[in-house]
C-alpha cells in the first residue's frame, strides 16, 4: 500500500545558531560568527527549543551555559552538522573543478578506435580524476546504473539525450579474409551471401541481428547463417581475420584489418551507412565539470 511522505518542516532551523552559541557561550558571538543579529540568533533557538520541548541553555545576564538536555543535544548534534556541511562541501568541489569518479559506459568495438587514443593523455592531465571505462553490449540506463555518460552509435541513442558527435558517419562493411576467399566464390550480389557462412551478432535484447544493406534506393536486411554467434564486433573480426567465414561490421574497426591486407572488403556498393559515434548523456544543466573535461579532451584528440 502506496504511504504518504512528508519531510518534517524546519527539522534542521535553530540548529546552527544552536551549536554556534554553545561553542561561543555566547548569542552577540554566535550573532556575529553568522552575520545576523543578536535577536535573530535567540529568535531561533527559542524555536529548536519550542520544537524539542526542553531548556538547551541557561541564560544570565553574565553568562550562557548548557543544561543537561543542551549538552546531550550538543554532543550529538554537532558532528551530524559538521557532516552535513562537508557533504555540501564535497558536493560543491564536484561542480567547481574536474575532479571525482567519472563512469562511461561504451561498446566493447568502441574503445580501440575512440577511447585508446585518448586514455593515457586524459589520466596524464586530469589527476584528480578516476576515469573507469564499462565495456558491455548491454542498452544501459545512464542514471540506474550510475553513468555519467555513454558512447554509442547514434542510432541506438534515446531522442531524449544530449549528444556529442564523437565521429564521422561510416559504413557498416562486409569482410572476409584472403584464406576464407580462396575456396569460395566472391560475393557480387546480396543473394550471394547464401552460399557463404555468415557470422552474426546477438543484440542484446537476445535477437540475432540481420545484415543491414542499400540496395535500389532503400534499406534492406537479409537474413543470414553461418557457424559463429558473438555478442561484440570484435569477435566477429577477430574470427573473419582467422578465415572462419564473412562478417559484417562497423568500418573503423575493420579498418586496419583492410588496408593491411588481411581482410577483403566485399559488397561496398551496397554497404549501409550509420550516423556515426556519439557521447551521450542526460542534460546540459548535469554536466559536470569532470564530465566537460572529458568530453573537451575528446574532442581535441579526435
Amino acid at each position: 500500500m502506496k504511504q504518504n511522505f512528508t519531510v518534517r518542516k524546519g527539522a534542521l532551523d535553530g540548529v546552527e545558531a544552536s551549536l554556534s552559541v554553545a561553542r561561543h557561550r555566547s548569542f552577540r558571538k554566535a550573532a556575529a560568527q553568522l552575520g545576523v543579529t543578536p535577536s535573530a540568533i535567540s529568535q531561533a533557538v527559542r524555536t529548536l527549543e519550542a520544537r524539542v520541548g526542553v531548556a538547551l541553555f541557561i541564560r544570565t545576564t553574565r553568562s550562557v551555559g548548557l543544561t543537561e538536555a543542551g549538552q546531550r543535544f550538543v554532543d550529538r548534534a554537532a558532528p551530524a552538522f559538521d557532516e552535513l556541511v562537508n557533504a555540501g562541501e564535497v558536493a560543491r568541489e564536484l561542480g567547481q573543478r574536474p575532479t571525482g569518479l567519472l563512469r562511461i559506459a561504451v561498446p566493447p568495438a568502441v574503445i580501440p578506435v575512440i577511447l585508446e587514443p585518448m586514455i593515457a593523455s586524459f589520466c596524464q592531465a586530469y589527476p584528480d580524476i578516476e576515469l573507469e571505462i564499462a565495456a558491455s553490449n548491454e542498452m544501459v540506463e545512464l542514471g540506474a546504473g550510475g553513468f555519467d555518460a555513454g558512447i554509442r552509435l547514434g542510432q541506438f541513442i534515446a531522442p531524449d539525450m544530449v549528444v556529442v558527435r564523437l565521429s564521422a558517419p561510416f559504413p557498416f562493411v562486409v569482410v572476409g579474409s584472403p584464406q576464407y576467399l580462396s575456396s569460395r566464390k566472391r560475393p557480387v550480389r546480396i543473394a550471394d551471401l547464401r552460399n557463404h557462412a555468415c557470422l552474426r551478432i546477438r543484440r542484446s535484447n537476445g535477437i540475432l541481428a540481420p545484415w543491414a544493406f542499400f540496395a535500389d534506393g532503400e534499406r534492406v536486411e537479409t537474413v543470414v547463417s553461418g557457424p559463429l554467434i558473438a555478442h561484440d564486433y570484435p569477435t566477429l573480426l577477430g574470427a573473419a581475420i582467422r578465415g572462419v567465414g564473412l562478417a559484417q561490421v562497423p568500418g573503423p574497426i575493420a579498418r586496419e584489418a583492410i588496408a593491411d591486407g588481411r581482410l577483403r572488403a566485399l559488397l561496398t556498393r551496397f554497404a549501409v551507412t550509420t550516423p556515426g559515434i556519439f557521447l551521450y548523456h542526460p542534460g546540459r544543466r548535469q554536466v559536470l565539470p569532470k564530465l566537460r573535461a572529458f568530453i573537451d579532451h575528446l574532442k581535441r584528440v579526435l
